[in-house]
This record gives structure tokens, C-alpha cells and sequence, in this order.
């Protein structure tokens, strides 16, 4: 398995996650699928150029994980910082 399948695939769980379960989102049918797309592609940048592609799709994951992908979706982080605001004020 590629060093990027990882990364890559935590991507696609983590947008999903946040979009479908966090903020009750639609199922969108596109991400799982350019997911798999990601991961192909991803895997044949491996073979020529390895350290670059490991290290794009980490920064990825990053990128994914701080940023906006929907305007109206908050990023996994700022989800992340109200679920644990919520949990200390329920204490």
C-alpha cells in the first residue's frame, strides 16, 4: 500500500464526518468518490516523486483539517473546539 492511501483516505473520513454527522449535511455522493480518485492518483505521484507526494498529502490533511471546504460548514476544527466547549460547560 502506498504511503499516501493514509492520509488521503483520512481526508475523505474527516470532510464526511464533519459535514454528515457534526452538521447534519446531506450525504454528498462526491467525496467519497474523488476520495478514491485522490488516493489512485496520489499512488502513481508516489512512484516518480515519493517525498513530495507524502508530503503534500499530509499538508493536505492540514489543510483539510483547519480549513473550509463548504462556506457553511465550519472546519473540523472549529467543530472540534464547540464539542469540547459544550463538554466543559455541561460539567
Amino acid at each position: 500500500m502506498a504511503e499516501t492511501t493514509a492520509p488521503i483516505l483520512a481526508i475523505g473520513t474527516i470532510t464526511m464526518v464533519n459535514r454528515s454527522i457534526f452538521h447534519d449535511e446531506p450525504w454528498d455522493w462526491r467525496i467519497p468518490i474523488a476520495t478514491g480518485i485522490s488516493v489512485g492518483l496520489f499512488a502513481a505521484l508516489e512512484k516518480p516523486l515519493p517525498k513530495m507526494a507524502i508530503a503534500l498529502a499530509w499538508l493536505a490533511v492540514a489543510g483539510i483539517t483547519l480549513g473550509r471546504v463548504d462556506p457553511k460548514v465550519p472546519a473540523p476544527a472549529e467543530s472540534a473546539m464547540e464539542w469540547f466547549d459544550s463538554m466543559t460547560k455541561d460539567s
